[in-house]
């Protein structure tokens, strides 16, 4: 028999739990326009923190080694190690050549090039255009993922 056919009923937590009505909403994350940024590295703490954005950033980045080389494309990996010389960045180049591994003691300058594919692109704003079309009055709509390009 279970605690309901027995005439029990669930405490004030448990009622909350079972009521998705009431359980918090926690807000999505927010992400920071980094287009165009081109970040200060004077210290290795900032080299570390920019090239952390840099993984999670969905556009190209171009980095300026201090041999003077520049290389631009996706950041896809990153190793962190105890120091600069024991970190790098796995990088997918824009021409379309072989992965690159940079060292981050290497690294001279970073600028955020490409355009953030992602941007705009999460569920919230999914929805608000779909209801938007609902209410322009549109038919034949669903919510299908746009087109990369």
């Amino acid at each position: 028999m279970s605690g309901r056919e027995a005439g029990r009923t669930p405490s004030g937590s448990e009622r909350t739990l079972a009521d998705p009505n009431i359980l918090e909403v926690v807000p999505g994350s927010t992400r920071e326009k980094l287009e165009g940024w081109v970040p200060e590295l004077a210290a290795p703490e900032e080299l570390r923190a920019a090239l952390e954005l840099a993984f999670d950033y969905r556009g190209d980045v171009m980095i300026t080694r201090k041999d003077g080389a520049k290389i631009e494309g996706y950041i896809f990996d990153r190793r962190n190690g105890a120091t600069l010389e024991q970190s790098s960045v796995r990088v997918l180049p824009k021409d379309g050549a072989a992965k690159i591994s940079i060292c981050y003691s290497d690294i001279a300058a970073l600028a955020f090039t490409g355009r953030d594919m992602a941007a705009g692109r999460n569920w919230e704003t999914w929805v608000r255009h779909y209801w938007e079309k609902k209410a322009a009055g549109e038919s034949e709509i669903s919510l299908q993922p746009e087109k990369l390009e």
